[in-house]
């Protein structure tokens, strides 16, 4: 029997982890399979090894694990694959395959432009847009960064910069600091990150602080569970079936 398990990121945010189990489960209502599971990588449970058990003890002879992730990193390709290869030594008599993070995909820059339609932003010359990632040590990452970036700036007409939270260059801080620095007349602040959480607190005190100061900046709303994102995860659910984790190394 086939089981899915769904592998999000986790957060000290009870928040994040409820948004987080609610847009898992509004796809696990549309995937015509009988058993799936929602764990998580860190931070909040059940974790990776017991949602394996639980899929286990329902009955599941074939686990796929999909990756609750925008891009491929660290997680990715080191934390997940190590979860799995000590599932395939306790369990060896199931079946495991491995999905793919969502990726870089022009449908969810259409969900960025909802956001910063969403918050009010018009195409003008002196406005400014921050695509902020979470940064990772893989080189892929600040790539597929940039590349959303240009999707971005030609899908909404304005200009975009970047900036990471963490491991990569330019950083948030100064990326923000440098179009404050510059004058504009408004800027938004464009987080890629699928759901809330610390890192979503981090920017809101940012903006707070810069708005305090009477700059013009509007914080977006994360991806969160929009339409689009639900159907993306869909997807990547049916496309794991029968991959194996061998494809993935």
């Amino acid at each position: 029997m086939q089981g899915i398990l769904y592998v999000s990121h986790g957060s000290r945010v009870p928040e994040a982890t409820e948004e987080a189990k609610a847009c898992i489960s509004d796809v696990m209502d549309e995937v015509e399979i009988p058993l799936q599971e929602t764990c998580f990588l860190e931070l909040a449970e059940p974790t990776i090894e017991q949602g394996m058990a639980s899929l286990v003890n329902q009955g599941a002879t074939k686990i796929s694990i999909v990756p609750v992730l925008l891009l491929s990193a660290g997680h990715y390709y080191e934390d997940i694959p190590g979860e799995i290869q000590d599932a395939k030594a306790k369990y060896p008599e199931i079946t495991f395959s491995y999905g793919e993070p969502l990726g870089v995909q022009p449908r969810i820059t259409d969900v960025l432009a909802d956001r910063l339609k969403e918050a009010g932003a018009l195409p003008q010359p002196e406005a400014r847009i921050l695509l902020v990632g979470r940064g990772s040590r893989k080189p892929q990452t600040k790539k597929d960064i940039k590349q959303i970036r240009e999707h971005l700036q030609d899908r909404v007409g304005i200009r975009t910069e970047v900036g990471f939270l963490a491991a990569c260059e330019p950083s948030f801080e100064e990326s923000f600091e440098s179009l404050l620095a510059e004058g504009h007349s408004q800027i938004f602040v464009v987080p890629y990150l699928w759901f809330t959480g610390i890192l979503m607190r981090d920017l809101e005190a940012k903006v707070a602080e810069a708005r305090e100061q009477s700059y013009n900046v509007t914080l977006c709303h994360q991806l969160g569970c929009h339409r689009i994102m639900q159907e993306a995860l869909k997807e990547r659910v049916y496309e794991s079936i029968g991959r194996t984790l061998k494809n993935h190394q």
